[in-house]
Formats: C-alpha cells, structure tokens, sequence
C-alpha cells in the first residue's frame, strides 16, 4: 500500500534500539522503552505559508531522525507499524 502524509506531516518508522546494555546485561521486552530514533519513509508536500506558498520539507524519505518522547500517533500500514507526526516535532536530522 502506498500511503503519503499530506501537507508538513512525515511518515516515521522506528529503529530499534540494543536490546543489551554496555555492560553485556539483556533488556527484558517490558524494561525497554520505544526508541526515539527513525527514519523518514514519506513527506508531504509542505505547509502553505499565509501568501499560499508551499513551503519546503527540511526532512527527506531515508533521513534517519530524533523526535520526541510523546510525538506522532503511531497507525499500521499492511501489518507495519509506523507513526505519522508533524515536521515540527522531529528534534534533528542524524548524520
């Protein structure tokens, strides 16, 4: 299925994290927290700004991203989990 966020909206999906520490220990499955961590599957097109101008998308498809804890609403697209969140709520971009 072919989906694209409209407007300033970003289609994330997660990376998962290790699930060991630095010091060899194993993370149960109920310890770990949902990474903050993704990358960028699909943007919209842009915002209008008040002109009616499309503004460009700092973020592209393949970009690997930092948002917030509480950002998103997470949705599945054929059996995938993935978040839809706005432009605004991405923290950076990861080199």
């Amino acid at each position: 299925m072919l989906f694209t966020p409209l407007h300033d909206r970003v289609l994330v999906r997660r990376i998962e994290s290790d699930e060991k520490t630095s010091g060899g220990l194993i993370i149960p499955d109920t310890a770990k927290e949902k990474p903050q961590e993704g990358e960028v599957v699909s943007v919209g097109a842009g915002a209008k700004d008040d002109a009616g101008a499309r503004m460009a998308m700092d973020v592209k498809a393949g970009d690997k991203i930092l948002f917030g804890k509480w950002s998103g609403t997470e949705i599945k697209i054929d059996g995938e989990e993935l978040m839809i969140m706005k432009e605004s709520d991405i923290l950076g971009i990861m080199a």
